[in-house]
């Protein structure tokens, strides 16, 4: 338990930092208790869904040398923003939703997915868990 709440407020502060410095292409407004009812929503998705994609994609995986992950992993983000916006919070990557996919959506979710895989990483880093 205290590893997933670890692991939420850590995705929130990382939701934090990309809507604020990467506005354009991860954008969220609402207050603090709605991000980390996205952290949560995104931890849901990664912990669910993800394994299964990742375990089919193994193929992919190997063929590209791991690249598949980010595109994984940038799917799994236009997923949370899909779920977010039924919930209420209107969280969106690119132009997406309300728009369908569109190159500039894809560069977005790409760029977030990174973005936010770094962010994450680096708080990891200087907060202990």
């Amino acid at each position: 338990m205290k590893g997933f709440i670890f692991g939420t407020i850590v995705t929130a502060i990382a939701f934090y930092v990309l809507t604020r410095f990467l506005p354009d292409f991860v954008n969220y407004e609402g207050e603090t208790l709605g991000l980390l009812v996205l952290a949560a929503i995104f931890g849901a998705v990664n912990g669910l869904i993800g394994p299964i994609v990742r375990t089919l994609a193994l193929p992919l995986t190997l063929m590209t040398m791991g690249l598949i992950g980010v595109a994984i992993n940038a799917g799994l983000l236009l997923l949370t923003a899909l779920i977010s916006e039924a919930a209420g919070f209107d969280l969106t990557i690119g132009d997406f939703p309300p728009d369908l996919l569109t190159a500039d959506t894809i560069v977005a979710a790409v760029v977030g997915a990174v973005a936010l895989s770094a962010v994450s990483s680096a708080v990891r880093l200087v907060v202990p868990d």
